[in-house]
């Protein structure tokens, strides 16, 4: 019974908009590497990026509709953990123990 409430439509939303958001933080990510501020946001993967967070945010409204904020908010820390790996394994950024630790 209990496995049927986490399967519910809202949290298919929150955890939509979780991933999503993860999505658009590695676009943002991608885009970084423009030889400008300028050219960064014009860059199709930021701009791809800020559409994923808005689709993200519109992901996390709805799940609010029906879920507490005490839950859904220190969900959203999954995200955390997974854009440091995301970072390690796309990006080759340097995993140190300070970083683990920190999050």
């Amino acid at each position: 019974m209990a496995a049927a409430g986490i399967i519910s439509r809202p949290y298919i939303y929150l955890w939509s908009g979780i991933a999503i958001g993860i999505c658009g933080q590695g676009l943002l990510k991608a885009g970084a590497g423009a030889p400008s501020f300028l050219a960064q946001i014009l860059d199709p993967l930021t701009l791809a990026g800020f559409v994923l967070y808005v689709g993200a945010t519109v992901f996390y409204m709805m799940a609010l509709r029906r879920i507490p904020l005490s839950v859904a908010f220190p969900s959203i820390s999954v995200s955390y953990v997974v854009v440091v790996l995301l970072g390690a394994a796309v990006f080759g950024e340097h995993l140190s123990l300070v970083k683990i630790s920190g999050v």
